[in-house]
């Protein structure tokens, strides 16, 4: 299922990244993601079991983006790398 290329990949995780910075959610994701990094797959395949529950109420292509990214756990280290730099920045803008 994993068909993304690596531009793809990096696309996927900037715009979830920004979105989150954007949220300020920054930190509550990271450490999130870092204590489920273990179960990325298992997440994986519960939110593939759950696609049609949500896809009822919601469409939203980042689903199956975010979906696809869990397949692979260093996917999950880039997302927390890319939050991290997302919010420096942020913090520097806003210290400016």
């Amino acid at each position: 299922m994993s068909d993304l290329s690596p531009d793809q990949k990096e696309e996927i995780i900037d715009r979830i990244a920004r979105r989150v910075v954007d949220m300020r959610l920054g930190m509550v994701a990271i450490v999130m993601l870092e204590s489920a990094k273990p179960l990325s797959f298992l997440g994986n395949q519960a939110l593939i079991f759950f696609q049609p529950f949500y896809r009822t109420f919601f469409h939203s292509p980042l689903y199956d983006d975010f979906t696809r990214l869990l397949e692979d756990r260093e996917n999950i280290e880039l997302l927390i790398q890319k939050i991290e730099k997302y919010e420096e920045e942020y913090e520097r803008k806003e210290g400016s």
